[in-house]
């Protein structure tokens, strides 16, 4: 269960691990579906199941689709048995996913911002707070968490205390999931270099089975 996008590059990316999660474990009937800006829908998507279904949120943290829009979709669903997994994040499986894009685009640094979507949700924001401490812990470095709406610092903001605090090289870690409107903003805050989004990182595809398995029972 995917946020949505009306970028097309984000949609591929989606699609890009829902390719990586069904080679990881062949044996499993993997869909995908958009909760917002893209289609399948969650409501066409369970049409055409049978049985039960787990309903595994690809998002981040908590927040307004984990409380209301996943519930809802399963109770849309009443010929299906219906459990909702908790959200990716934060997780040091997305530190080792974090830890990846970063490498690849020319890392190490003094110091990272990990530059989420943000939330008016205290929660959601905490989360990506908690998930800057995991990344930090991995990379042995400051990284700060910032926030690309509804919260503060931005990204820029963060960039610019770190390099007043004596980072010469501050890198900016996108905390998202695909390309698309945020991600092209976490590249304009000003850090020394800015990897891609997770995609469809191997560790991210691992991370989705786990929620997969460790869903609540009926």
């Amino acid at each position: 269960m995917a946020h949505g996008t009306r970028d097309p590059q984000g949609v591929a990316a989606q699609h890009a691990l829902l390719a990586a999660v069904r080679a990881e474990r062949p044996g499993l009937t993997c869909e995908l579906a958009f909760l917002d800006h893209a289609v399948p829908s969650p409501a066409e998507v369970l049409a055409g199941l049978r049985g039960s279904a787990v309903l595994v949120p690809l998002l981040l943290g908590t927040g307004f689709h984990l409380r209301v829009d996943l519930p809802a979709a399963a109770a849309a669903a009443p010929h299906l048995r219906v459990r909702v997994a908790g959200p990716l994040g934060p997780d040091p499986l997305l530190a080792e996913a974090l830890h990846g894009r970063l490498a690849e685009a020319g890392g190490p640094a003094d110091a990272v911002v990990l530059a989420a979507a943000g939330s008016t949700d205290p929660a959601g924001n905490a989360d990506a707070a908690r998930m800057a401490e995991l990344l930090g812990e991995r990379l042995g470095r400051p990284v700060t968490a910032a926030y690309l709406c509804a919260a503060g610092p931005s990204p820029a903001e963060a960039v610019a205390a770190l390099r007043a605090a004596g980072h010469r090289r501050v890198a900016v870690a996108p905390y998202l999931l695909a390309p698309g409107f945020f991600a092209r903003r976490a590249g304009r805050s000003g850090g020394c270099l800015t990897a891609a989004p997770l995609g469809a990182h191997r560790e991210l595809a691992r991370l989705v089975l786990a929620r997969y398995d460790q869903a609540p029972p009926d």
